[in-house]
């Protein structure tokens, strides 16, 4: 339990509210951390208690990478291509400024990485400072920020960020937004100092990016979920026993009958290492001279095949099978054996159902906490005091979550294009045939400059018909 924040010059009802939200934090840090690790790869294995396996199998460090794959095959599937403005022109409001000096495309990226890890993360505007854009947009993850939600409005009452811990995971630097106010603080030689405590007419500037939400439940789900923790744990068993299976069956089993170990030695004398034994080759072992009974005289062998590893196999890819229905993932993103691939664009697709219906749903849940920010970052680096209203219609544009080929897109963007075909002479155009947004950016730039020259030329040989025009008077 972290200490108490005391902070100067403010309210109690201030203090309280922070070290209210403050220990909220501290009370889900355990369940953060725990998904973490299941996507780092730190910790993935729960011993079953009564196993055979031996302890040092444990700590072989055998882990596995589903949690990660889970998170990462949905979350390279929600691709923020941009905003989008049908009502005007987001250019002349500094939209390039803003996508640019706050990075947006990857830190809608990572906003989402973690959204999908501990079921929501918090995207924020603010004011920039000296050298910084003039609106800025960040993205925290639920392990260092937390806020209460107005089931009515739907927004945030306040949000407490932790942007800085000590070396014992303390919080040493904090943002709390309430309605119209900023309050920034840091802790130095041991006290807490108010750095900025400013007011602003954005209400609260922050929105929880939500994965899965559902009433009684508004601020979303983890996708590693319990079911899918609790069987990448016994897949990770799985590969504990296959390892312990390999070490212990892979070589042939031998009995010998008649005989002790002082039959095999060493030139010295001393007696030959299992591994010696079990490589060595058997050239043949001399009779007990001293036993009268001749069956009893002379050694025997019998060998035993080794034991297959099919069944640890078996059980593993059991285990990947139940993991990709768990997250609406394809057999062959974990599966080992036993699957097949596609081969036409209709069975991918269909392979993919699932998994792309996944993010067409996670995409919506995300846009409108971008929906809500962006248009203030925008009002903030244009010095306004609101959002206009007429922004209400900037919208978040998302990539297509099938993954299709330039040739697929261009040949649906003709069709459509020749049924409407007014819309070869708009962007959206352009988008249908499979442009990127910097090749629609190049080719409009490009027209309007062939545009301008032809422009030019039409004025200068109308100037000159006026001249000669002129001259023959």
């Amino acid at each position: 339990m972290s200490d108490k924040i005391r902070l100067p010059d403010v309210s109690d009802d201030t203090n309280d509210l922070v070290n209210g939200l403050n220990d909220r934090l501290t009370q889900l840090a355990p369940r953060n951390v725990l998904l973490d690790a299941f996507y780092d790869a730190e910790e993935n294995l729960k011993r079953a208690w009564g196993g055979v396996v031996p302890e040092q199998y444990y700590r072989l460090g055998l882990v596995l990478g589903w949690s990660s794959k889970a998170v990462d095959a949905l979350g390279r599937r929600c691709n923020l291509d941009g905003l989008v403005w049908p009502d005007g022109d987001l250019g002349s409001l500094g939209y390039r400024e803003l996508w640019t000096g706050n990075r947006l495309g990857a830190e809608v990226d990572q906003g989402i990485t973690n959204a999908l890890i501990h079921g929501l993360a918090f995207v924020v505007a603010s004011q920039g400072g000296d050298g910084e854009p003039a609106g800025l947009v960040h993205f925290y993850s639920a392990s260092d920020a937390t806020g209460v939600r107005n089931p009515r409005t739907r927004r945030l009452e306040n949000l407490y960020v932790v942007n800085e811990r000590d070396d014992q995971g303390n919080p040493s630097a904090i943002t709390l937004y309430e309605d119209g106010r900023t309050l920034t603080a840091t802790m130095s030689d041991g006290a807490w100092e108010i750095v900025d405590d400013a007011s602003h007419p954005f209400g609260v500037p922050a929105a929880p990016l939500v994965y899965r939400p559902r009433l009684g439940k508004p601020l979303g789900r983890t996708r590693l979920t319990r079911p899918v923790r609790g069987i990448q744990q016994a897949a990770a068993r799985a590969l504990v026993r296959l390892e312990g299976h390999m070490d212990v069956y892979a070589y042939p089993e031998f009995w010998l009958l008649g005989a002790g170990l002082d039959v095999f030695q060493n030139a010295d004398g001393t007696v030959m290492s299992e591994m010696q034994r079990r490589l060595g080759r058997m050239k043949g072992i001399p009779d007990d001279k001293d036993e009268d009974e001749p069956s009893l005289a002379r050694a025997e062998v019998k060998k035993f095949d080794a034991a297959s590893p099919e069944p640890h196999l078996a059980a593993l890819n059991a285990y990947a099978k139940m993991f990709a229905r768990e997250t609406s993932l394809p057999d062959t993103a974990v599966a080992i054996t036993d699957f097949a691939n596609p081969v036409s664009a209709d069975s991918y697709d269909a392979a993919q159902y699932e998994l792309i219906a996944e993010a067409e749903g996670a995409v919506d849940e995300f846009s409108p906490a971008l929906e809500y920010v962006t248009p203030i970052a925008l009002a903030m680096q244009n010095g306004l005091d609101e959002v206009p209203a007429e922004w209400s219609t900037i919208q978040t544009r998302w990539r297509d979550p099938r993954y299709q080929t330039k040739a697929q897109l261009a040949d649906a963007g003709q069709k459509q294009i020749a049924a409407a075909p007014w819309l070869a002479e708009t962007e959206v155009g352009l988008e249908l045939l499979g442009l990127s947004r910097q090749q629609i950016d190049r080719a409009v730039a490009e027209r309007r400059r062939a545009q301008a020259r032809q422009n030019l030329a039409a004025l200068v040989a109308e100037g000159a018909a006026v001249s000669g025009g002129a001259e023959g008077q």
